[in-house]
């Protein structure tokens, strides 16, 4: 049973605190660390940080937006990261968000499959060493000079249809972003379909979820930050359809939400709905959620371990440290065995 932890990139905490957690991590015994990109670290700069301060644990970008980076760029990037850290670095990539891509960047949010498909072959191509030229997104006669010594796996992000078969046609892994365990099976038929559509061996495509996680000493404080967060996401309107399971009132949240009456709208984030996206309590629990995803076919069970408080940093320390321990002894649900970490 593989655990990955992915930095709490939204909580305003300094590289020095990030470092801690990826250390901490490593340390415990984790298989990856993954940085986001939203408003804190820029992604690169920050892996590269992590790449030199650690050893063994692989380092991924979960996830890096394709559009205000070119893909000869990020072919660059990714290229630099591996010379660094050989055979420890994952290339997670992802279309984001109209808001992200337009709004904050300046940059239009159109073709997402095109976008993530072409990007995916620059990179490909460009890490062989060939000379590139590929129509969407534009990159005509890019050579790069610097090859990495292994070309990093693939992980597309995705939550949608498209974005699930394309990544099982194209893909080396999948991010199953904000999977309930009980929706991985019918999104894992769908990166299925697209291997069959691809001619790709079934299973070639390994799966990675992630999932709140928080075991800290200040529940209450965690779990009501934790429902926020839930509910920040899922009133993304490219996120909002995955959602619409677990928030059946999400429509109705998100537009109490904009009227400013942010109660009403938590109001309608029930505790089940949260606890269906994240594991709260013991480290017990967390290792619990993890198990449950790795029996429902995932590779990778990625804990995102924000503070009970923005900028609190002891809750993911503990969040990392109570799960590792606890990940050696969960009962397997399907025979009573012990699932044992790898």
């Amino acid at each position: 049973m593989k655990l990955g932890v992915t930095l709490p990139v939204d909580d305003g905490l300094g590289v020095p605190e990030y470092l801690r957690l990826v250390r901490a991590a490593e340390e415990a015994g984790y298989d990856s660390a993954w940085v986001g990109e939203v408003t804190g670290p820029e992604v690169f700069s920050m892996l590269g940080v992590l790449a030199a301060s650690t050893s063994r644990i692989r380092l991924g970008s979960g996830i890096a937006t394709v559009y205000p980076r070119s893909p000869a760029l990020a072919a660059m990037g990714f290229a630099t990261l591996a010379s660094a850290a050989p055979g420890r670095i994952v290339a997670g990539l992802g279309a984001s968000s109209p808001m992200i891509t337009e709004d904050w960047h300046g940059r239009t949010h159109s073709r997402p499959l095109a976008t993530i498909e072409g990007y995916v072959r620059v990179l490909r191509a460009a890490w062989a060493g060939e000379r590139v030229s590929v129509e969407h997104p534009r990159t005509q006669g890019f050579r790069a000079t610097l090859l990495p010594p292994e070309p990093p796996p693939i992980v597309v992000g995705a939550m949608n249809p498209g974005m699930l078969r394309l990544a099982g046609r194209v893909a080396d892994g999948v991010f199953l972003t904000w999977s309930p365990v009980d929706e991985i099976a019918a999104k894992l038929a769908l990166v299925r379909e697209g291997e069959r559509e691809a001619g790709r061996e079934p299973g070639s495509v390994w799966a990675m979820v992630s999932f709140w996680a928080y075991a800290g000493d200040r529940l209450p404080e965690g779990r009501e930050r934790l429902r926020r967060l839930c509910l920040q996401y899922a009133m993304v309107p490219t996120h909002a359809g995955s959602f619409t399971g677990v928030f059946p009132e999400i429509a109705r949240a998100t537009e109490l939400w904009r009227s400013g009456d942010r109660r009403a709208a938590l109001a309608l984030a029930p505790d089940e709905a949260v606890h269906r996206l994240c594991a709260v309590g013991t480290g017990e629990t967390v290792a619990a959620r993890a198990a449950a995803m790795h029996e429902a076919g995932v590779d990778l069970a990625v804990l995102l371990t924000p503070g009970a408080v923005p900028g609190e940093i002891d809750g993911p320390l503990q969040t990392i440290a109570r799960a590792a321990a606890a990940a050696g002894t969960v009962k397997n649900r399907t025979n009573g065995t012990l699932a044992h970490q790898e």
